[in-house]
């Protein structure tokens, strides 16, 4: 039988399915009196849920949860702990603009100091008490008649005026369904659940996926096994990264004088600007790009089969760029085999590939990223009507501005559908999702409202021309088949645009958006209004 390792995520279960069976019937819910009521909830505790936090305190809003189901903070910067995971963002611009880290050690920083990082925000701006771990959310279902979202937990329930949904796309594992999967004899594990304690000197081990994590993977493990097969259905475009040591003069200089902190960032900021046009509007630009790459293979590998195999046949970017240095060399290496096919099946120890090569291994690591088109989150978060996500997003993710999901009132999403990147840090969107959350919170108690949802036809129109706008990205034309594609090929992952453009479109909420639910007396039945003159006329 194989075996596996796994840890509890963030917030929400993994499972993509059918809602669990969370007791969420009134014969199962606590005393109503014994359930504590909270203005926001938030699930998570990686960036999106910890910035929320702050960002919640600085408001003013200290009657907030932080629900995650792992025992301490970090995301996926906890559950990633494989050798040589490091962020492909520079650290000085992978940061928070409201905690500046003049410390960072490198140019691109590895896991545990990303890590640490979030530790310290978490002590150093008060989050600590918010914090509710070992609490996975098996359910949250919108109570109407009360106005409230219930809140089903593995520790209890609560109930919260308005939730934030941070668990983030890059949550549950995906592993393919493979026959012989499960009689496997040897260790079997996904790169986001290492196993530490399973020693990988002189094995033969499997590395399933040629992507971002397995690009690390690859070269940090390649020395010490004794055989490494490697099954690449398709190649990724690669660049020399161009990471350093900070020297310790950089960072007094960042610690006495933020304003170089200030500047470092801004630069690194403006120069991945610059490359939007590129991406989402001119992408033969990225030609320039692509011949760096492929001098960058021409340097590295020296046999001319193994280039073949290892060179792409779309345009640069229009799957992730990754970047190393020595990817290329490990895959190069005496004892790595590259398999340019996927894995059909195994046979006992025997893996076999489409192409119906066999091979015998003893471990399998599995590089095939996440659930992210299908967020977890979906199958158990219940609407107005009683609808899951899951079920609503049936044809696709979509919201508006990628925070808020009609039928779904007071539910905000921190990276919600299209708001990924093809080419800057996550933190940028992030920050700009946390000011729609915290305007639509003080908008909503200074006009007198309850909750809010999107109107329909403000859903429709801001999803309509946001596909209009991805038509023309390298994401759509570059002749390739991305995780940021959904099974129907809708790119329901990437923001078609600059940060800048988003941070704009995301300054404040657009009460002409919206349907605003109010009470006009503790007993009554919540009013639904497009606005709120409507309602009080």
């Amino acid at each position: 039988m194989a075996s596996s390792s796994k840890r509890p995520r963030s917030g929400v279960s993994g499972t993509s399915g059918a809602s669990a069976d969370t007791g969420s019937s009134p014969e199962a819910r606590e005393p109503e009196e014994s359930v504590p009521h909270v203005r926001v909830a938030v699930i998570g505790s990686g960036f999106g849920g910890l910035g929320a936090a702050v960002r919640l305190r600085r408001a003013g809003i200290t009657d907030f949860v932080v629900l995650e189901r792992a025992d301490s903070v970090g995301g996926t910067w906890r559950d990633n702990s494989y050798p040589g995971c490091a962020c492909d963002v520079p650290s000085h611009l992978y940061s928070f603009s409201f905690a500046p880290n003049p410390d960072w050690p490198r140019s691109f920083s590895g896991q545990p100091d990303i890590r640490a990082y979030l530790e310290k925000v978490a002590t150093v701006f008060g989050i600590r008490p918010h914090l509710r771990f070992n609490t996975e959310v098996l359910e949250a279902r919108w109570e109407s008649e009360a106005t409230r979202w219930r809140i089903t937990t593995s520790a209890g329930q609560w109930t919260a005026d308005a939730v934030v949904a941070a668990a983030g796309p890059l949550a549950d594992p995906q592993i393919p369904e493979l026959p012989g999967l499960s009689a496997f004899p040897g260790k079997v594990f996904h790169s986001s659940r290492w196993d530490h304690e399973f020693d990988l000197a002189g094995k033969r081990v499997a590395v399933v996926g040629t992507g971002a994590s397995a690009a690390q993977i690859i070269p940090s493990i390649q020395p010490e096994v004794g055989k490494l097969t490697v099954f690449q259905r398709t190649p990724a475009w690669v660049l020399p990264r161009r990471d350093r040591e900070i020297s310790p003069l950089e960072k007094w200089l960042h610690g006495r004088l933020p304003v170089t902190a200030k500047i470092r960032r801004g630069t690194l900021f403006a120069l991945r600007e610059l490359q939007v046009d590129a991406f989402v509007r001119r992408p033969g630009l990225l030609r320039v790009v692509q011949q760096l790459a492929e001098r960058h293979i021409a340097q590295s590998v020296q046999d001319p089969a193994l280039r073949a195999k290892l060179t792409p046949d779309y345009r640069i970017g229009c799957k992730r760029i990754l970047l190393s240095n020595t990817y290329y060399p490990a895959l190069a290496a005496a004892n790595t085999e590259v398999v340019s096919s996927g894995l059909r099946e195994l046979r006992g120890s025997t893996l076999v590939a489409a192409d119906g090569s066999e091979h015998e291994v003893d471990a399998i690591v599995f590089g095939t990223g996440f659930h992210v088109t299908d967020m977890p989150i979906g199958a158990r978060v219940f609407g107005a009507d009683g609808t899951t996500l899951a079920e609503e997003w049936k044809g696709g993710m979509e919201a508006l501005r990628g925070s808020t999901v009609r039928g779904f009132p007071n539910l905000f999403f921190v990276i919600g559908p299209n708001t990924g990147l093809g080419n800057s840090s996550m933190i940028l969107m992030i920050e700009s999702q946390l000011n729609y959350l915290i305007d639509a919170l003080t908008t909503l108690a200074s006009v007198g409202a309850t909750a809010m949802q999107p109107t329909a036809r403000a859903q429709r129109q801001w999803n309509l021309e946001l596909q209009h706008r991805m038509d023309r990205t390298v994401w759509t034309t570059g002749g390739c088949r991305s995780w940021y594609l959904d099974p129907s090929g809708k790119n329901t992952v990437l923001w078609p645009g600059s940060t800048t453009a988003f941070r704009r479109a995301t300054r404040k909420v657009d009460l002409a958006e919206y349907e605003l639910i109010m009470r006009t007396s503790p007993t009554a039945a919540p009013t639904t209004a497009r606005t709120v003159q409507e309602v009080t006329a």
